[in-house]
C-alpha cells in the first residue's frame, strides 16, 4: 500500500484459504442434519436422456437429497447429507456409470483457531498437538506455547470444532473455540421476537432467500444468529433490515449486534487472576509452615512451645505443620495432580509430574515421620513440611509471573486490534446523491460503498476513498511513517489511522475483516503461532528430559544414601536434625524440581511473537518463525526493478546540488535543454524543476533559448544555454563527458530482458553458488522468484498473488525496510540464543547443583524450596530476555557480514 494512497487497496494483504465450489446450508428438518451442496463438471453428457441417467443414478444413492444435472453446460448440483456420504463416492458413482468427471471438491478443507488452557512446557503442547493429528478427520495442526494457541485443518464431513474440542480435552487440556474459517464475514446478531420454532423457521427463511446471504447458524436459547455473507452484496445492516421486515401482523422481530467479551484480553486477565489467587491461597498455608519450620525454632524461647509432645514423639509444631501443608499439598496442589495423571496417560511427562513427584516424596515422607512420632516413645525424625508447601507455593509464584510477562509480549498485536475506532459517522444518501442525515453507528455495522465523515481528531473506520474535503492523516501506527499524509479526493486512507486536521468524507472500499489493518491482525496472528525451525531442538530436548531428570533424581538419592550407609562422608557432613536418608531424599527432590523444561520451550515463540508484533509496527510483516529464522541467513538481496525500484512511471524524487549554482539556476538550465526533448525521462525532469521554481515562487512559462542541442542515445542529451554547457544524463554520459560521478542506489549487478521464470532461474543460479538469497518483487511476475528465493519480500503495493507468495511484507513499500527486516531477524536469532543459553545453561548449572556437588567442599546444597524458586526463576528470566526484543529500533545503515551492500536487480 502506497504511504501517498494513490495506489489502490484492490484487495485485502492476507487472503483468506482457497476455498471450493461448496456452499453451506443448514436445513430445519426433524434430524437437524446437515445438508451440503456441491458442483461437478461431467463430460460425454450428449443429450437429455444422459442427464436423466445421471440424476437416476444418483438419486439411489443414501444420502444424496436432490440432483440436477444440465446437459448444456455440462454440470451437476447435488445437495447431500455429509455424515451419509461423501463428494469422493459420488464422482465413483458417475463415472462408474460411464461419465468422466472433470471438476469436484476432492475434499473440504476447514479451520479453526483454539485457545488451549493447562500447557506449561513443550511436551504439553507436544501433547496437545499428537491428540489432535490422531483425532478423526483432522489433517494438520499446530500449537504454539507462547500464544497457548492451537491452528486446525480438519474435514468438515468427518469431523466438526466440538469433537476436536473433546479430542483436546481428552487429553487433558482446556480448550474454547476462537474462530473457523468461515468467521470472516459473518455477523453475530441477537434477535428479539423469536419465541418459538415457528419464529426460527421465519427469520431463518428470510435470511436465507436474502441477497448475498451464505449460511444462517440460529441458537435459540441465547437468542443468537449467527449469518455468512458476501460483502460486496450485502452487509451487516442490511441483515438486520432483512430480519425486522420478516414481522407480519402480529409477530415483529428485532435484531442487535451480539456483544461478546474482548476474548484474548479476558482469558488473560483471568489466567493471571488465576495464578494470583493460587499463590495467595497456597501462601495463607505455607507461610505458617515456614516460620514454624525455620524462624520460631530460631528463636527461643518464643519457639520453645513448638516442641511440646502432645503423645509420644509427635510434637505440636510438627501436628501444626503437618496441618496447614496439607491443604497446599492436595487443594491448592491438585493441579499438579491431574496434569501428572493426564500426562502419564499419555505415555509421556512433563513439569507437572516432577512436581509432583517431588512433593510428595517430601509430604509422604513427612507423614511417615508423623505416625512414627505418634507410635513410638524413642523415635526422632525431621519431617519436611515446609519442603512440599514452600515449593508449591514458589512455583505459583513463579508462573503468575511468568503469565505476566507472557502477557507483554503480545502487547504490539494488541495495540494493533485497538486501533480500529468503536463507532463512525454514517452519511445517509438520497436518490440524487445528497446527503439527507447524520448518525454514529457501531463499526461492525458498516457496508461497502458507505459513506463515512471523519472529523479531525478521529480514526478511520475502514479502507476506503475520499470524495470530498482535505486533510493530512496521520499513518505511522500501520507503516511506521511518522509524518502525516495530504489526503484529498481520490486518496487513499486506511483503517485505523488517525486524522489530523480537516473534515473529509470517505466511501468504504473494504470494510470488518477485509481491511488492511484486519489482514495484518491476523497475519501476525499466524506468524505468532507458527514454528520456527530452531524450536526443533527444544522439541527434542523435552521427548526424553523429564524421564532423563527423573533417573538423575533416584541415581542422585541412591548415590547418597548408599554414601552415607557406607560411611563414605564424615558425620560433621551431616546438617543438624537430619539423618542420612533424609539428606539423600533432599538431594534427590532438589534434582527433580530444579530442572525446567518450561524454559527450553519458551526460548524460540516467545522471542518469535515479539519480533513479530514489534515489526508490524515498525511496517514489516514477517510470516511466521521460519521466515524470521531464514531472514537472518541473508547474504544477497535481488530486487525486481518495475513497481519496486521504480513506479512504473519517471519521477524525479531528489536533488542535490554539487556546485556554486542556485537551484533556480539550476532549474532554468535543465528546462531549456529538456525542452526539445520527447523523451519521458526529459518531461519527468522538467516537471520536477517547475515544481520547485513553484514552490520558491520563481515560475515562468519563458525557456531559455539554447543551441547546439544533441542528443546522446541511450544517455541523455547536451546544449549550450548562453556560455554553458549543459549536460542531462546518465552516468554514461558523465563519463563520456570526464565528469566523475560516484555509484546510483549501491546496486553492482543488473540482470535485464528477464522473464518470471528466468527470474526464479537466475535466483536458483544465485542459491547454486551458496549465497542465501532473498527476493523483493510486487507483481504476479515476481511469484516464481519469490517463491524460489530462501525469503521472499513482496512490498505493500504488490498484487496479491506475490503477498501471498513472499515470506515478508512491507507494507509502507519503503526499500529502507528491506534492511529492517533482515536486521531485526538477526536481532531475534541472536536473541533466542540467548535464550537458550539461560535454559539450557540454568539446567546444566542447576541440577548438579541441586545434586549436591559442592557440599562436600563448600557446604553449600540446594534446599529443595529453594530448588523450586530457582525453576520458577529459569522461566521468567527467558520470558524477561525475549521482551527486551520491545525496544528494537531500525538500523541507520545495513552491512553485511562481509561489510558491504551486496544488491541485484531484475528487469
Amino acid at each position: 500500500m502506497d504511504v501517498n494512497g494513490r495506489d489502490d487497496l484492490k484487495a485485502p494483504l492476507l487472503q483468506p484459504s482457497d476455498s471450493v465450489a461448496i456452499t453451506i446450508s443448514e436445513t430445519n428438518n426433524k434430524r437437524e442434519r446437515k445438508h451440503r451442496t456441491a458442483k461437478f463438471r461431467i463430460g460425454d453428457i450428449k443429450c437429455a436422456s444422459c442427464a436423466t441417467s445421471i440424476e437416476s443414478v444418483l438419486g439411489k444413492l443414501n444420502g444424496v437429497e436432490n440432483a440436477m444435472v444440465s446437459p448444456l453446460q455440462g454440470e451437476a448440483v447435488i445437495t447431500y447429507i455429509p455424515e451419509l456420504i461423501n463428494a469422493k463416492e459420488i464422482k465413483e458413482t458417475i463415472e462408474d456409470a460411464g461419465f468422466p468427471v472433470y471438476e469436484f471438491p476432492e475434499q473440504d478443507i476447514a479451520v479453526c483457531r483454539l485457545k488451549i488452557k493447562g500447557m506449561m512446557c513443550t511436551s504439553c503442547s507436544e501433547s496437545v498437538e499428537r491428540a489432535l493429528l490422531m483425532a478423526d478427520g483432522v489433517k494438520t495442526a499446530v500449537v504454539g506455547l507462547a500464544l497457548e494457541e492451537a491452528k486446525v485443518h480438519f474435514d468438515p464431513n468427518v469431523t466438526d470444532t466440538y469433537h476436536i474440542i473433546e479430542a483436546i480435552e481428552d487429553a487433558g487440556f482446556g480448550a474454547d473455540l476462537i474462530s473457523s474459517g468461515n468467521d470472516l464475514n459473518k455477523v453475530h446478531l441477537t434477535v428479539e421476537g423469536v419465541n418459538s420454532d415457528e419464529d426460527a423457521i421465519i427469520v431463518r427463511s428470510s435470511l436465507e432467500s436474502a441477497v448475498g446471504v451464505t449460511g444462517v447458524e440460529m441458537d435459540l436459547g441465547e437468542r443468537k444468529v449467527s449469518v455468512s455473507y458476501n460483502p460486496d452484496l450485502t452487509g451487516p445492516r442490511s441483515i438486520i433490515s432483512c430480519i425486522q421486515e420478516a414481522g407480519r401482523g402480529s409477530k415483529s422481530y428485532n435484531a442487535h449486534l451480539y456483544v461478546a467479551l474482548r476474548r484474548r484480553e479476558t482469558e488473560q486477565l483471568q489466567e493471571i487472576l488465576r495464578y494470583r489467587n493460587q499463590f495467595l491461597l497456597s501462601a495463607l498455608f505455607s507461610v505458617p509452615v515456614f516460620i514454624f519450620s525455620m524462624v520460631l525454632p530460631m528463636l527461643p524461647p518464643y519457639g520453645n512451645w513448638l516442641d511440646c509432645k502432645i503423645h509420644n514423639m509427635l510434637s505440636v509444631g510438627m501436628l501444626l505443620r503437618w496441618i496447614f501443608c496439607t491443604p497446599v499439598q492436595f487443594i491448592v496442589g491438585r493441579r499438579f495432580y491431574v496434569g501428572s495423571y493426564h500426562s502419564l496417560r499419555r505415555l509421556s511427562a512433563n513439569m507437572d509430574v516432577l512436581v509432583a513427584l517431588g512433593t510428595n516424596a517430601a509430604y509422604f515422607y513427612s507423614v511417615y515421620v508423623v505416625i512414627k512420632a505418634l507410635t513410638s516413645n524413642k523415635f526422632e525424625g525431621q519431617d519436611f513440611f515446609e519442603t512440599s508447601a514452600m515449593l508449591i507455593s514458589f512455583i505459583l509464584l513463579g508462573k503468575y509471573l511468568e503469565v505476566l510477562a507472557k502477557g507483554k509480549t503480545s502487547d504490539a498485536l494488541s495495540k494493533l486490534t485497538e486501533l480500529a475506532p468503536e463507532t463512525a459517522h454514517l452519511l445517509a444518501v438520497d436518490s440524487d446523491g445528497n446527503f439527507v442525515s447524520e448518525m454514529e453507528v457501531s463499526t461492525q455495522l458498516l457496508q461497502k460503498n458507505d459513506i463515512i465523515k471523519i472529523v479531525p481528531g478521529a480514526k478511520v473506520p475502514v479502507d476506503g476513498t475520499v470524495i470530498n474535503g482535505q486533510s493530512h492523516v496521520n499513518e505511522s501506527m500501520i507503516t511506521g511513517e511518522a509524518i502525516p499524509i495530504a489526503k484529498r479526493p481520490g486518496d487513499k486512507v486506511i483503517c485505523g489511522t488517525m486524522n489530523e486536521n480537516g473534515c473529509i468524507l470517505v466511501k468504504a472500499t473494504h470494510v470488518g475483516s477485509e481491511t488492511a489493518l484486519s489482514q495484518i491482525v491476523q497475519l501476525v496472528e499466524a506468524a505468532q503461532l507458527a514454528r520456527a525451525p530452531v524450536q526443533k531442538l527444544a522439541d527434542k530436548i523435552s521427548k526424553f528430559f523429564v524421564p532423563m531428570v527423573v533417573v538423575a533424581a533416584f541415581m542422585t538419592w541412591l548415590g547418597w544414601f548408599i554414601a552415607g550407609q557406607a560411611r563414605l562422608y564424615p558425620e560433621h557432613w551431616m546438617p543438624q536434625a537430619i539423618n542420612k536418608f533424609e539428606l539423600a531424599l533432599q538431594f534427590g527432590i532438589s534434582v527433580l524440581v530444579v530442572a525446567c523444561p518450561c524454559a527450553l520451550g519458551l526460548a524460540t515463540p516467545t522471542a518469535v511473537m515479539v519480533a513479530t508484533g514489534k515489526g508490524a509496527s515498525q511496517g514489516v510483516l514477517i510470516k511466521g518463525g521460519n521466515a524470521l529464522e531464514k531472514a537472518h541467513k541473508v547474504k544477497l538481496v535481488v530486487f525486481d526493478k518495475t513497481g519496486t525500484l521504480t513506479l512504473g512511471k519517471p519521477e524525479v524524487v531528489s536533488d542535490v546540488l554539487f556546485s556554486s549554482y542556485s537551484m533556480e539556476d539550476l532549474c532554468d538550465m535543465a528546462t531549456a535543454a529538456e525542452a526539445n526533448s520527447e523523451h519521458p525521462l526529459a518531461k519527468a525532469v522538467m516537471e520536477h524543476a517547475n515544481r520547485l521554481r513553484l514552490k520558491n515562487g520563481s515560475y515562468t512559462e519563458h525557456v531559455t533559448e539554447v543551441k547546439d542541442f544533441e542528443v546522446h542515445t541511450g544517455a541523455g542529451v547536451s546544449v549550450k544555454v548562453g556560455e554553458a554547457t549543459v549536460l542531462v544524463g546518465n552516468k554514461r554520459l558523465m563519463q563520456a563527458c570526464s565528469i566523475p560521478v560516484g555509484p546510483e542506489v549501491g546496486i553492482d549487478k543488473v540482470f535485464a530482458e528477464i522473464d518470471p521464470m528466468g527470474k526464479a532461474d537466475k535466483i536458483k543460479e544465485l542459491q547454486m553458488k551458496g549465497m542465501n538469497v532473498a527476493m523483493v518483487g510486487d507483481g504476479i511476475n515476481d511469484s516464481p522468484a519469490l517463491v524460489a528465493a530462501d525469503v521472499g519480500m513482496a512490498i505493500g503495493a504488490g498484487t496479491d498473488v506475490a503477498i501471498e507468495a513472499a515470506d515478508i511484507v512491507l507494507i509502507k513499500s519503503n526499500l529502507e525496510d528491506v534492511a529492517t527486516a533482515i536486521d531485526l531477524s538477526r536481532k531475534t536469532m541472536s536473541r533466542i540464543r540467548v535464550n537458550y543459553v539461560w535454559a539450557l545453561g540454568y539446567n546444566i548449572l542447576g541440577m548438579p547443583v541441586a545434586a549436591g556437588i559442592l557440599f562436600p567442599f563448600t557446604g553449600i546444597r540446594l534446599p529443595p524450596w529453594l530448588a523450586g524458586a530457582c525453576m520458577a526463576a529459569s522461566s521468567i528470566s527467558v520470558v524477561c530476555s525475549s521482551l527486551l526484543l520491545q525496544s528494537y529500533k531500525k538500523p541507520l545503515h545495513f552491512q553485511n557480514t562481509q561489510g558491504e551492500s551486496h544488491y541485484a536487480k531484475s528487469a
